[in-house]
């Protein structure tokens, strides 16, 4: 072995540079143990060191010129090492320098590192892309130099979780290039290891009994400076890594892969995701860190199953780092991110359980910044949460809550205090109080115009929107369709004209056009809405079939009943699809789809959508929110139909009970209920007890300017209905 150059070359895939970049300084670095040194061996002298090991970087430009460089270097070395996963599998340079050091006469010198992927997976139906041993590693060389048919079986180390370990496979990988036992190489490795612990003990023993006073105080503050420093060095490696990651993602290596010469986010995402996982095993907070990143990437596309195992990957990984003191939070902006995730998927359960979670985790450390940022952004989310759980005081508490410890931490004016002030009046808004949201959704606009000056920007466009959302709400029509425009507008600027958010732009100025009665403006954005999202996501995403909802809202109030009824079902369909365990937006769909079908006369339809929409509002809510409420109302008023005038008296009230305490006595959607209420006990032939009912409710109903038109219309229904009965009434007993 003397006459090498080198120890062994090592060869892998560019992908896996990690792993050779641990083994290469692994080897250099190792000293065989001094019992060994001088021992002959059939590959030589036991030497000092390892090294010199040769680690080529490049890649080759061609399939079959290696270049005389590493021609050189593989004549030069005495072994060759291939880092093996499904990266180096599908890499022809990794087999052209296997083949290359084959046909030098060394293929018993061939040493492989599995670090992903399954060996001989080939042979495996089904799990062919998980093989992790090149073709030239699987099968020996033939008398023409070529590889035969004949298969080998590589001598492997395995770093594989649950296999050798990392620090055994090197071993092995060592005890393989110096051709000696890695029995008798571990035990020595321990017995090493045990002197050197019994030394550190001696003499730390030795050092307390002398100098235990100032030379303690003095180890503590070296420790803590160490400890500083090696947190500095492993955040600045982290940003190192996952910078060059990134970069990585966004070159096209190979454009026949990419539609013509282009890749889209979605095919680098899906990259990317694929590459976490194979490439940066042996860096798990650099990983974990990357499949945050990436998992709430593809939250922000509304590609949930993608993002789902990601962040939830990111979350056990940061669990147990955190277990083996690493990053609290880190943990902690995982959990916030998958709470982020559970509420966009209607498991609010499991989302607030998050949220409480990251907030014990931020809480515990007051005096670091980091930490009360990362609090108030957990405050926050479980506000938002909250809110939509119809949970209000409970949201404006929370939502309050983040809001001061923002201000305390940036002063009167930020982008985060901003977006909390939006979130905090759509809290307001939804429990019923507009009076006091439209002010507070006023300041988050302006403090965003003095952020953001003439410059577009996202949150400013969405705060503009949800002004407009209220206005809209409180009936100022005109007001909303103006800044509904201004905030598209800006979106342009921002995306162009073909983009999710000018789809969702143009969703939101139809919704205005239809209530101020421009029919056909409304109809032609919605269309054109729909047509983007199509074109933009593909027919099976939950923006598409919340467009096809609101066109059919638009049908139904121009009287197209079949064509509204048609146009929902697809909305339906796509929702099934998109959320198979049930969603908040299923279940809105399914009891919209039951109302109408109850009002077209079609009761047997309509009985089995507004149950199953209620049964799964309960499931995923509840018992006490508004949208339980909601289904309830549905149910009265179709069991008023069907004249089962005793269960929609249950129903209704029930529903009175839940949107009382969720809003208020005098809400209109507490109105609607006492509307259903009461045209059962006129049923009843009570028309005492209904008349205040129907009364009461028809007056809120009429002003309530946010009340859809069919709830009025219905509710006024009911009380004419009750005034002819009493007048026939009267006009019999008169006779």
């Amino acid at each position: 072995m003397d006459d090498f150059k080198y120890r062994a070359f090592i060869s892998y895939s560019h992908r896996d540079r990690l792993w050779a970049d641990w083994l290469h300084k692994g080897l250099e670095s190792y000293r065989p143990p001094k019992q060994l040194v001088g021992t002959a061996t059939p590959h030589g002298i036991v030497p000092k060191r390892v090294a010199p090991v040769f680690r080529d970087r490049e890649e080759l430009s061609s399939a079959t010129d290696l270049g005389g460089v590493l021609n050189a270097a593989l004549r030069d070395s005495a072994c060759q090492i291939i880092i093996c996963s499904p990266n180096s599998a599908q890499s022809r340079w990794v087999n052209e320098e296997i083949l290359a050091f084959k046909r030098m006469g060394r293929e018993d010198r061939i040493f492989c590192l599995i670090v992903g992927g399954e060996p001989n997976a080939t042979d495996m139906p089904g799990r062919e892309a998980e093989e992790c041993f090149p073709p030239a590693a699987r099968f020996r060389l033939g008398p023409d130099g070529k590889l035969s048919d004949a298969r080998t079986e590589p001598v492997a180390a395995d770093a594989r979780p649950g296999k050798d370990g990392r620090h055994n496979a090197k071993l092995k990988i060592i005890a393989g290039l110096l051709a000696v036992g890695f029995d008798s190489l571990r035990r020595r490795e321990q017995q090493r290891r045990n002197r050197r612990l019994f030394v550190v003990a001696c003499a730390s023993v030795s050092g307390m009994v002398v100098t235990s006073g100032l030379a303690g105080y003095a180890l503590i503050q070296r420790a803590a400076a160490q400890r500083q420093t090696v947190r500095a060095e492993q955040e600045a490696r982290t940003a190192n890594e996952t910078t060059r990651f990134l970069v990585d993602l966004f070159k096209i290596s190979d454009p026949g892969e990419a539609r013509g010469n282009s890749v889209t986010a979605r095919e680098m995402l899906d990259k990317g995701a694929a590459r976490v996982d194979r490439e940066l095993a042996a860096q798990p907070a650099i990983q974990a860190t990357l499949m945050d990143t990436l998992g709430t990437v593809y939250v922000g596309l509304g590609l949930y199953p993608q993002a789902r195992p990601l962040l939830d990957r990111a979350v056990e990984e940061r669990r147990r780092l955190d277990g083996d003191g690493g990053d609290p939070l880190a943990l902690s902006n995982s959990l916030d991110h998958r709470g982020d995730l559970e509420y966009l998927q209607a498991e609010f359960a499991s989302a607030e359980k998050d949220y409480l979670e990251a907030i014990r985790i931020d809480s515990l450390r007051p005096t670091d910044t980091n930490s009360r940022i990362a609090l108030a952004n957990a405050l926050h989310g479980l506000g938002f949460l909250l809110a939509n759980e119809g949970r209000y005081a409970e949201a404006e508490r929370d939502l309050r809550d983040a809001l001061a410890r923002q201000r305390a931490l940036y002063g009167d004016v930020h982008p985060d205090i901003a977006r909390t002030l939006k979130d905090l009046a759509r809290a307001l808004a939804d429990a019923g109080d507009l009076n006091q949201a439209i002010p507070i959704m006023e300041s988050a606009v302006a403090m965003q115009r003095r952020l953001r000056g003439s410059e577009p920007h996202p949150d400013l466009a969405q705060a503009i929107n949800d002004l407009a959302l209220l206005l809209r709400r409180r009936g100022d029509f005109s007001d909303a369709a103006a800044d509904y425009v201004e905030a598209l507008a800006l979106k342009r600027r921002l995306y162009g004209e073909r983009h999710p958010e000018i789809a969702s732009g143009l969703e939101n100025l139809a919704g205005a056009l239809q209530d101020s009665g421009d029919l056909a403006g409304a109809e032609a954005n919605y269309r054109l809405a729909l047509s983007m999202n199509r074109e933009l996501l593909g027919n099976d995403h939950p923006n598409v079939a919340r467009t096809l909802h609101n066109l059919a809202s638009l049908q139904y109030d121009r009287g197209e009943t079949e064509e509204a009824l048609a146009t929902l079902g697809e909305s339906l369909a796509i929702y099934r699809k998109v959320y198979p365990d049930g969603h908040r937006q299923l279940a809105f769909t399914l009891n919209t789809l039951g109302f109408w079908l109850a009002l077209a006369g079609r009761y047997s339809d309509a009985e089995h959508d507004v149950n199953e929409a209620l049964d799964m509002r309960r499931r995923l809510l509840g018992d006490k929110h508004p949208d339980v409420a909601s289904s309830l109302v549905t149910l009265a008023h179709l069991d008023v139909a069907e004249r089962k005038y005793s269960d929609a008296v249950d129903a209704a009230r029930s529903a009175a009970q839940i949107y009382t305490a969720s809003f208020s006595a005098t809400h209109w959607r507490t109105a609607f209920a006492e509307s259903a209420e009461g045209a059962a006990l006129s049923g009843m032939g009570r028309y005492g007890e209904a008349e205040p009912l129907l009364v009461r409710s028809n007056a809120i109903l009429s002003k309530a300017a946010d009340a859809p038109q069919f709830v009025r219309q219905l509710a006024a229904r009911y009380l004419d209905l009750l005034q002819r009965h009493g007048r026939a009434a009267r006009t019999t007993g008169g006779q």
